[in-house]
């Protein structure tokens, strides 16, 4: 916000918090403050701008080598030699169009989520666009609502806020009057009104996004390979122009002569064809088709490339960090079990009496989830209601035939340290939610005959019922797979340790240590580093904390990808070397992210590695052609000037004998299948160099191996799909015995 809006907002009047939660703002004081700028219209960037993109492919120094000789040729008239800057601007029009391609698919995705907001103004409830709200509106908040801006409650009624997307942690908070509201919450229960206290760009999901929009290229070891070997031979040409220039003004007389006679013209444009030989552009051309090639394969597996390079990335991965809610997981919960505490306990009534608040259309995610262990709802309609409330933590229901049951926490429906809510709180120290059913002659009725928030005086638990949280269906084998190749995987939550250590040993991951509470870390530093590096399972972690054990592990010489979903995981995402995001992940997360799982399937990460190994192996191996090309261009070119002998081909000629004889077979190479295992510092395998040993990833099996009897080696259904697609991720070279992975 300017500083003169600032200003501004300090110089309003001040409001009366009873009078505004009844009427909201007039339509005078609306216009007042969006006069002064004091709106919620926030940064309409969702990904890399146009030129960002543009930038990136078009000013690099192999693209400035042969524009100054496309240049000379469009000097001189020579129309038919520019052939050879064809594969120049070929590679430009792949890389952009590829690109802006992507970032116009993530702009759509990003525009999905626009409801308009409820206000009141006037003393009426209206909608308004989210761009429209001003300082100081009443936002009126139900189940289900997404907070646009952030707020202060003015009135609750058991308004329960989803804070995961902004911290990480999974649990509802509840909120009182006075109680801060931040923006991309939502609503999982309940009802209120709050005060908008921050618009726009002063928001906190907006502050935290902001350092996550600064584009920073992403780091292409192909890429940069390439250009060192562009810059060496650039600063070699220094010389090497100098004699082919020189010995093509001698071939045909001599400066002088050239001059007078205007032959200088045919000797400067042979020299532009001698030099531009030695540049490898077929090279950059593809690389910059394999990328395009395989972003358009993993499009049809709904994965979105954002950068090319990031295929390629992906291969070099030697650490993956995981973000637990929504990533990991599904997010929300699923039942699990019941516990009875009681003889008799499990009956048909707690059945039916939990089948109703499954169905229940008003029931909060936990108790709705009771629908999938308990389908069938009772016909009979009840007598009574007693909505939930967060601050006492119990529902309720009652009906005529079975009486009244109560649904709620263990600590508000068990006798205090009697071994039931031992039993409870042991079930729920392993990461798991429990809640219990109660069961009472009737509910307690307030004066006005309605249902009243207090407990009956003798209500008698019935059952212990338990939840779990979902991992995702192909978490487990698709981070076997990841084990198997020897690569370190973390989880990074800002939830409660417990049931990150529950869901990431449901993930199949190594977790008897516990997860580590980060709250009692620093933010920053050494021992953050120490931390990270020395333990996989994290929980209570902050943003910044994420963002920092990331730079912290590629500092330490680590290749990062990141997985995330929430606004809180955007800084780690994009300081990470990848950042992967989920397909229901928000805006400004995909908008940082290199890569994004348009279905939220974990299962396309392996596709997506081997088509990195692939594009990683065949472009070494077309390497050696250009750089024996090139060695040749520059052998010839330095001799015949020497020698003050005319170099034999026009632009048109070489460039033409160069498509025929590299070019075509380049491209056949390029596409063939390749399993071999990345090999880093592609220049020091330049053909003059015996090549480099492979850098062991670990063992890597056929099949992804777990523990348990019977297992062995056959293939998961995972590697089985990938081997029947022919996937080179299940090649020749895979085939080692595995050690498996541990759970």
């Amino acid at each position: 916000m300017p500083a003169r809006t600032r200003d501004a907002a300090a110089e309003l009047e001040q409001l009366d918090h009873e009078a505004l939660a009844r009427t909201g703002l007039t339509e005078a004081q609306v216009a007042e403050r969006r006069e002064l700028g004091l709106t919620n219209r926030q940064p309409d960037t969702t990904s890399r701008s146009v030129w960002a993109i543009v930038r990136t492919h078009l000013f690099t120094l192999f693209n400035l080598v042969l524009g100054l000789c496309a240049a000379v040729i469009i000097v001189l008239g020579r129309w038919l030699d520019l052939l050879f800057s064809l594969a120049a601007l070929s590679n430009i029009v792949i890389g952009f169009v590829q690109e802006f391609s992507a970032k116009r698919q993530l702009d759509r995705i990003a525009l999905l989520r626009r409801d308009p907001a409820r206000v009141l103004r006037a003393g009426r409830i209206v909608e308004v666009r989210l761009e429209d709200i001003v300082l100081d509106d009443v936002l009126v908040l139900s189940r289900g609502d997404q907070v646009p801006a952030d707020a202060t409650v003015l009135a609750a009624d058991g308004l329960d806020l989803d804070e995961s997307m902004l911290t990480g942690e999974n649990d509802p908070v509840v909120k009182q009057p006075g109680d801060r509201v931040l923006s991309a919450s939502s609503v999982t229960g309940g009802s209120g009104r709050v005060r908008v206290t921050a618009v726009g760009d002063r928001s906190h999901a907006s502050r935290l996004a902001q350092e996550a929009r600064q584009f920073s290229p992403i780091a292409s070891e192909l890429r940069a390979a390439l250009e060192r070997v562009v810059r060496w031979i650039s600063i070699a040409l220094i010389p090497i122009i100098l004699v082919v220039l020189n010995g093509q003004m001698q071939a045909v007389g001599g400066w002088h002569r050239a001059f007078a006679d205007g032959a200088w013209e045919d000797a400067l444009v042979v020299a532009v064809s001698s030099v531009a030989s030695m540049v490898p552009q077929g090279l950059a051309l593809m690389t910059t088709i394999s990328f395009a090639i395989a972003a358009v394969r993993l499009a049809r597996d709904e994965v979105l490339i954002q950068e090319q390079p990031a295929v390629e990335v992906l291969a070099r991965v030697d650490t993956v960090c995981f973000d637990k809610t929504g990533t990991l997981t599904e997010g929300g919960v699923a039942f699990d079990r019941t516990h009875p505490l009681g003889p008799g306990a499990d009956d048909a009534a707690a059945a039916a009496a939990l089948a109703w608040f499954g169905a229940d259309p008003h029931a909060n995610p936990t108790a709705a989830a009771l629908a999938e262990g308990f389908p069938e709802p009772p016909a009979e309609e009840p007598a009574r209601i007693l909505a939930f409330s967060s601050a006492n933590r119990f529902s309720g229901v009652e009906f005529g035939t079975s009486g009244a049951w109560l649904l709620g926490a263990p600590e508000v429906l068990l006798p205090a340290g009697g071994p039931d809510l031992c039993r409870a709180t042991e079930i729920a120290a392993q990461g798991q939610r429990v809640m219990v059913l109660a069961h009472a002659r009737h509910l307690v009725l307030g004066e006005d005959g309605r249902p009243a928030q207090r407990l009956p005086a003798e209500h008698e638990p019935r059952l212990l019922v338990v939840f779990r949280e979902q991992v995702r269906a192909d978490a487990e084998e698709t981070l076997a797979f990841f084990t198997a190749q020897g690569i370190d995987l973390k989880v990074f939550s800002g939830d409660n340790p417990a049931t990150v250590t529950a869901a990431a040993r449901r993930a199949g991951m190594d977790a008897e240590g516990g997860a580590v509470d980060a709250s009692a870390l620093p933010e920053e530093g050494p021992e953050l580093v120490r931390v990270a590096l020395e333990h996989h399972v994290f929980g209570r972690v902050s943003p910044h904390q994420k963002k920092n054990m990331v730079l912290g592990l590629r500092e330490a010489g680590r290749v990062v990808a990141m997985t995330g979903d929430g606004i809180n995981d955007a800084l780690a995402l994009k300081h990470a070397d990848l950042g992967i995001a989920m397909g229901n992940a928000a805006p400004a997360t995909k908008a940082v992210s290199r890569l994004v799982l348009l279905d939220g399937r974990f299962s396309r990460l392996p596709s997506v590695m081997a088509e990195g190994r692939k594009i990683i192996a065949n472009i070494e191996r077309v390497t050696h052609l250009f750089l024996t090309k090139t060695s040749f261009a520059v052998l010839m070119g330095v001799t015949l000037g020497l020698l003050a002998w005319t170099f034999p081909f026009l632009p048109r000629q070489y460039s033409t004998a160069d498509l025929l004889i590299i070019g075509g077979p380049s491209f056949v190479l390029t596409m063939l299948p390749n399993n071999r295992r990345d090999v880093p510092r592609l220049p020091r395998r330049a053909p003059a160099l015996p090549p480099a040993p492979p850098r062991p990833l670990g063992p890597a099996p056929p099949a992804i191996q777990g523990p348990g009897p019977g297992r062995g080696n056959r293939l998961t259904p995972l590697a089985e799909s990938l081997a029947r697609r022919g996937s080179p991720s299940y090649g020749e070279e895979w085939n080692a015995p595995s050690q498996g992975h541990r759970r």
